[in-house]
């Protein structure tokens, strides 16, 4: 029920505010009750979610029952829930714990798949909120941005311990990337693991499985088979599309929701769709497995597919494995990043230049299939991890040690949304984090320590 006052205060709060006051006051109390008498405590608040979904991802809580993980969906009104029709989506089935600043409804919040999920009104906690004049509760004073362990001691500690701990973590993180491709790794199936290493960085994280398994139903081999021969480049290009885009479900005519129905002339859709036509007929994907909401033209998976298919042309004489281990070989720390990236970069051409789907124009072009940042963030996460693995199973041990040194001299990448969200809450800058291996890191820390509850494990939470 609504606490006192709060009839006229509740149509006046942002919601914003009540996700401010989930994350900054209420990690580490002991107080809290949910609303059906369920003590909690909120290990790890979790970050902000810039994706369709609850407002926060991988957050940590401490029941009765032991550790809960998942996400958090806020409302100032618990009624809001079902206004916004969470109950029917599945994509909140993710959530443990349902914070509101009023529970104006006796009903439990449930979820699509029948499960129910526990509800937190912060209005009892008004010790945490002061209301001034205005009348619009603000978050109280607060000695740190997060009521975090990690926060409140990385003040403490100096810049060399800081640093270290966040080179270690980078390493750790790239350890363990090699770790999974050395598992999978033998002569016969190494080419067919780069590849689908180098697709699941194409799909980013919104596609990656999509890419994964389009990498396993369309295997490199049969690819490289297009290619073969003394077939003009275009053809070659247009053969792989063809057998991309139609085993990924997304040549027009495999899409019944396609948003372009009315006929266009289109000579290059055109021509895939009669090359699909004609070609041995895989098990194909379905349009609903991508992910095709809120995705930048520039990342749009049906232009990330025709990226593969130029890269496998570009190294059709010896093959991919063998140009990126060479490649790799020949890089000087001084000036190798350069050289990798450059062995990622495709330049648009043609329909993709202008194109980010069959269809749908752009009026300016994008200069680039696959650009530097995501080249380099391909070498960082599959390319150096691979061949480091790759070095030991074939006894190369200068080669590996090549490529550590390389890694551990990469320059920064673009940042993202897990480093953001960890540089905010543990108070770094980007001069402090000025490397990819320090980005990795941070991203290592949170997969690993934050998102699992684990600050007890922490370099930084721990050292307080």
């Amino acid at each position: 029920m609504l606490a006192d006052k709060g009839e006229g205060l509740i149509n006046n709060i942002p919601e914003s505010l009540v996700v401010k006051i989930w994350q900054h006051q209420m990690p580490g109390r002991t107080d809290l009750i949910t609303e059906d008498g369920e003590p909690i405590k909120v290990i790890y608040p979790g970050r902000i979610n810039d994706d369709h979904g609850a407002d926060l991802r991988d957050a940590v809580i401490a029941t009765s029952q032991g550790l809960s993980k998942g996400d958090i969906e806020v409302h100032v009104k618990s009624s809001d829930w079902q206004a916004h029709r969470h109950h029917q989506d599945p994509t909140y089935n993710r959530v443990i714990l349902h914070v509101v600043m009023w529970h104006d409804t006796g009903l439990t919040t449930s979820l699509q798949n029948g499960g129910t999920v526990p509800v937190l009104a912060l209005h009892r906690y008004r010790r945490y909120i002061e209301s001034p004049a205005s009348q619009r509760p603000r978050v109280a004073s607060h000695p740190a941005n997060f009521n975090m362990p990690c926060y409140r001691a990385i003040e403490q500690l100096p810049t060399s311990i800081i640093t270290r701990f966040l080179d270690n973590a980078g390493e750790e993180r790239f350890l363990a990337k090699a770790a999974r491709f050395q598992a999978g790794l033998a002569p016969s199936e190494a080419s067919q693991l780069l590849y689908e290493g180098i697709m699941a960085a194409l799909g980013y994280s919104k596609n990656k499985l999509p890419f994964l398994e389009l990498a396993a139903r369309l295997p490199l081999q049969a690819l490289e088979s297009l290619t073969r021969g003394k077939i003009p480049e275009e053809e070659c290009l247009a053969r792989q599309q063809a057998l991309l885009l139609g085993t990924a479900g997304l040549l027009p005519s495999q899409r019944p929701h396609w948003h372009l129905k009315n006929k266009i002339d289109d000579q290059w859709m055109e021509k895939l769709e009669k090359l699909w036509a004609s070609a041995p007929q895989p098990e194909v994907m379905s349009e609903n497995n991508w992910h095709l909401f809120k995705v930048r033209p520039s990342n749009f998976p049906v232009r990330r597919i025709a990226a593969m298919s130029y890269l496998t042309l570009r190294y059709r004489e010896k093959g991919i494995l063998i140009e990126v281990v060479n490649k790799i070989s020949e890089a000087a720390i001084s000036q190798g990043h350069h050289g990798l990236e450059e062995a990622l970069m495709i330049t648009a051409k043609g329909y993709w230049a202008f194109h980010f789907d069959f269809g749908a124009g752009i009026r300016l072009g994008i200069p680039s299939l696959l650009g530097r940042n995501r080249a380099a963030d391909i070498v960082v996460n599959v390319l150096l991890p691979f061949t480091f693995a790759w070095s030991n199973l074939i006894s190369k041990p200068e080669l590996a040690s090549q490529v550590l040194n390389l890694y551990r001299h990469y320059p920064r990448l673009i940042t993202n949304t897990i480093e953001r969200h960890m540089s905010l809450q543990l108070g770094l800058t980007s001069d402090l984090v000025d490397s990819a291996q320090r980005q990795q890191g941070l991203i290592h820390i949170y997969n690993t320590l934050c998102s699992q509850g684990e600050c007890q494990g922490c370099p930084f939470g721990g050292a307080s």
